[in-house]
Parts: C-alpha cells; sequence; structure tokens
C-alpha cells in the first residue's frame, strides 16, 4: 500500500479508539486506531454514500 497520510477527528487527539481516514483521488481508506492494520477500502461513491447514510441518521442506534 502506498504511503498514506492518516487523519482522525479533533475530538480524537489522544488517539484512543478513534476511526482515522486517508483520502487520495481514486481511493477512500478507513481504519480504527485500535487496529491500525484492518483497512477498508471505498471508491469516492461509497465514501459519499456512507456519509450521506451518517448525516441522515441511517447508522444510529
Amino acid at each position: 500500500m502506498e504511503a498514506l497520510e492518516w487523519k482522525r477527528p479533533e475530538a480524537c487527539s489522544d488517539g484512543a479508539s478513534c476511526p482515522e481516514v486517508a483520502i487520495t483521488a481514486d481511493v477512500v481508506y478507513l481504519r480504527s486506531s485500535l487496529q491500525p492494520d484492518a483497512v477498508a477500502r471505498l471508491t469516492t461513491a461509497e465514501w459519499r454514500d456512507l456519509l450521506a447514510g451518517i448525516l441522515n441518521g441511517e447508522f444510529d442506534v
């Protein structure tokens, strides 16, 4: 895998159990700070759909 610049939400500055994302021109990579070797790859369309679902409350418990 290419060298990626991982980013996490500002609320996770301590690094405990945080989502991390790295965005390239064609792929969005997602991982947890707890398991940095387990990386999910999404297309930009899948990333937009995921964000829309989160914003629309589709994952609220």
